[in-house]
């Protein structure tokens, strides 16, 4: 029986634009912090985010239960209200991201994908293979991947794969380049930019997906997680900057700054609406740098590791990381870079068109 301890938040929009220029340094670290944190079995306050005010308000009081399945049945929540949960540890290594990924209880059918990031090298903070081996063998995953659209290592299927073997990720189970016979057409519903959206080829070819993040800055949207993993992250080559460009053009990453963040919850839309629900999302928040692992030598982290997050819900997964950025003390520079890019305005939209819920539960395992 595990133990867990619920909090329910809401969450919203809440701090204004400040300008940013981009951040860089030359980071030749390649190593991955994937020790442990010490786990705390309650929560004694929380923080509320209200569309109507820009101040936190503390909560004293959160309810435990025990429970056979991992699901609360005291919570703050009323009956009549189905908000996404979203689970939470702060143990960041192999056994924490299994205790995350088994209280999804998801069972995937058929032919199974892992979508991550191989990461830009030489010194990119991508996902480490021996932090994620062993969930994605419990799934019996291939590892999947698309062309970037920008240069670089990956930008071409050869030298990709070459990266992805460096890396370590072939070592650990199978790997495809999605997009390496080109692409596929997704049907957008009730877009405003895109009314299709390309992926790989080989996108399906497959019948579930997990989608394994590293949450972090981006250079571009502010931050990357669960939703630009469905979008920038799934699309091909020329999916991409047909994203990036807010469907104009399918060459080049240069267009309206919030067409493109408008047109990553599009096109992640039409990813979760072709998998009819066999698609699950878990965020890893180490190495917390302002910059993507799309870049090979990102700033070095200037805050601490905070934990392995997951859900069914991508907006709630993304805005629960958001959530605690911001209430962390040493997360101006990454707070910086999510505010100069508009970054927030990703959740606010991708919550409009129907993608998730931007209100969630939040609920912490503690092994």
């Amino acid at each position: 029986m595990k133990k867990y301890s619920t909090i329910v938040l809401s969450l919203v929009l809440v701090f204004g634009l400040a300008a940013c220029g981009n951040q860089s340094s030359n980071a030749n670290n390649t190593e991955q912090q994937s020790g442990s944190i010490e786990q705390t079995s309650e929560i004694s306050s929380g923080d509320i985010r209200s569309d109507d005010s820009s101040s936190s308000t503390d909560v004293d009081s959160v309810s435990d239960t025990d429970t056979d399945n991992g699901t609360s049945t005291d919570t703050a929540v009323s009956s009549d209200i189905d908000v996404p949960v979203v689970y939470m540890t702060t143990d960041i290594s192999p056994e924490g991201l299994m205790a995350v990924y088994e209280a999804l209880e998801w069972s995937p059918e058929g032919k199974v994908a892992v979508k991550l990031s191989t990461g830009e090298p030489p010194a990119s903070n991508y996902l480490r293979p021996e932090l994620i081996a062993d969930v994605v063998t419990a799934v019996s995953g291939t590892i999947v991947e698309c062309n970037t659209a920008y240069g670089g290592s990956r930008a071409e299927t050869a030298m990709h794969y070459q990266v992805a073997e460096d890396h370590g990720f072939t070592a650990i189970a199978d790997f495809q380049i999605l997009d390496e016979n080109g692409s596929m057409s997704l049907p957008v519903t009730g877009g405003t930019h895109l009314t299709e959206n390309f992926v790989g080829a080989a996108f399906a070819d497959y019948d579930s997906y997990l989608i394994l993040s590293h949450f972090k800055g981006h250079a571009m949207a502010g931050y990357g997680g669960a939703i630009k993993n469905i979008s920038i992250g799934i699309g091909s080559s020329e999916g991409k900057s047909w994203i990036h460009t807010g469907g104009t053009s399918k060459r080049g990453i240069s267009g309206d700054q919030d067409a493109f963040l408008e047109s990553m919850g599009e096109a992640g839309k039409s990813v979760v609406d072709a998998l009819d629900g066999q698609i699950v999302y878990i965020n890893v928040m180490n190495r917390l740098s302002v910059d993507c692992d799309c870049s090979g030598n990102p700033a070095e982290p200037d805050m601490h590791d905070i934990g392995i997050l997951a859900s069914a819900d991508p907006v709630a997964l993304d805005q629960a990381c958001i959530d605690l950025v911001y209430a962390a003390q040493d997360s101006g520079s990454l707070v910086k870079r999510i505010e100069s890019r508009n970054g927030l305005h990703t959740l606010e939209y991708a919550e409009q068109i129907g993608l998730g819920s931007r209100t969630y539960e939040l609920v912490k395992i503690n092994d």
